[in-house]
């Protein structure tokens, strides 16, 4: 399914503090927490020039997230990234001084820091990949994180979150369900909620979630010596699609390129919201295999961003969304390999969707001129149901160096 962005605010400028979240000094601030991490690298950015040709396509660039930070996810970007950042503005208030990041290191700043966070939990619900972001963010400040998972997440996601010393609740039901549960225990206990979807009165804390995945499309444009002209990002409760759409709108302006958000069919959230004109929540049917997209109502922030910025909404199905993980995981064509998971392709899926149908081609302006990005937006983070959908186990695939596609000119500059 196919529908153009009709909403009354579509074209319109972005909220004044949507603006300030996701512009180019935002994104610049995500990257100077980064520096600091020694387990930050920039991601790849791959091209398909075998899928671009067999799809009558200038080119597509994929953004390969699943070698972000050590977690195989872009939410890694989001939550740890939010984390940190509470914990230095608790530590300025309780220290009477602004903190700042590049202190945590610091011999006499670092332990008092440390000492703030272990008087903090931060809690959250997640499908998995959100979840250890944010208990990442807790291990490396010392605070403490309970995460609240529903019934459908596996117990390898499970291990990946508790690994940093997590503590794991477990929720009866959906994804939907274990948000509501979490923010209910939270407010009894007097936790801090790190959540990636907002709900009226709690926005600010999810804008920093979203700024985080600024990144994202920051490196793109570094490393590309033109922009794209077409942006396929999926979407659950559609963080990373406003997060790349709205910095992509802000920083090139008039030049910014068609941007559709897909959906998987059977948790379209933002596809139907935007046929309603307003956010809605769609029934729980039957799950779907994009698991970490299984989300039935979007983020209120997030629809802000995308009614105003997204150009397109469309849905993918199941078989396109395993499709192409084995096109991906089985190149043709001198196309590199890479490793998607369930949700990780679906972007690609959509482009590949749209392409095929001339009424939706034509609409979008896709041919050969066309220059596309995509993100995999994360790899094999459950790798025995990977080897189900793909018939292998993900292989180890070395990221790629950038010195020789460095361009001349930075557009992000």
């Amino acid at each position: 399914m196919f529908l153009a962005n009709r909403h009354p605010d579509h074209g319109k400028p972005l909220d004044p503090a949507d603006a300030q979240t996701l512009g180019a000094a935002a994104a610049a601030e995500v990257g100077r927490f980064l520096a600091h991490r020694p387990d930050h690298a920039e991601t790849p950015l791959h091209n398909l020039p075998g899928l671009a040709a067999e799809l009558g396509i200038g080119a597509i660039h994929v953004k390969d997230e699943g070698y972000r930070l050590g977690l195989g996810s872009f939410k890694a970007l989001g939550g740890a990234y939010a984390v940190v950042r509470l914990v230095l503005e608790e530590a300025s208030r309780q220290l009477g001084r602004n903190v700042d990041v590049g202190e945590l290191g610091d011999a006499a700043v670092g332990p008092a820091v440390r000492a703030v966070a272990a008087g903090m939990t931060f809690a959250c619900a997640t499908d998995g990949n959100h979840g250890r972001s944010v208990a990442q963010g807790a291990s490396l400040v010392g605070a403490r994180a309970v995460i609240f998972v529903h019934s459908r997440v596996s117990a390898r996601r499970l291990a990946a979150i508790a690994r940093f010393g997590a503590e794991i609740v477990r929720v009866d039901g959906t994804y939907d369900d274990s948000v509501v549960e979490a923010a209910a225990v939270a407010a009894a206990q007097g936790w801090t909620v790190v959540s990636d979807t907002a709900w009226p009165g709690y926005e600010r804390i999810p804008g920093l979630v979203m700024q985080g995945y600024t990144t994202i499309a920051h490196e793109v444009l570094a490393r590309l010596a033109a922009p794209p002209t077409h942006v396929f990002v999926q979407a659950g409760v559609g963080g990373i699609a406003a997060a790349i759409a709205g910095h992509l709108a802000l920083v090139l302006g008039d030049r910014r390129p068609v941007f559709i958000v897909v959906d998987p069919a059977r948790a379209a959230c933002l596809y139907e919201s935007a046929r309603a004109g307003r956010p809605v929540k769609v029934a729980h049917g039957e799950p779907t295999v994009m698991a970490m997209l299984e989300c039935h109502e979007p983020s209120l922030v997030a629809w802000r961003v995308l009614s105003r910025v997204a150009d397109a909404f469309m849905t993918v199905d199941e078989a396109d969304a395993i499709a192409v993980m084995n096109r991906l995981a089985r190149p043709v064509a001198g196309d590199p390999a890479i490793v998607a998971g369930e949700s990780g392709g679906v972007g690609l899926a959509g482009l590949i969707c749209a392409a095929a149908l001339p009424d939706v081609r034509a609409r979008l302006g896709l041919d050969a001129a066309s220059r596309v990005l995509v993100v995999n937006t994360e790899g094999a983070t459950d790798p025995e149901r990977y080897r189900e959908l793909v018939g292998r186990a993900p292989p180890d695939i070395a990221p790629p160096q950038f010195a020789a596609t460095q361009p001349t000119e930075s557009l992000a500059s």
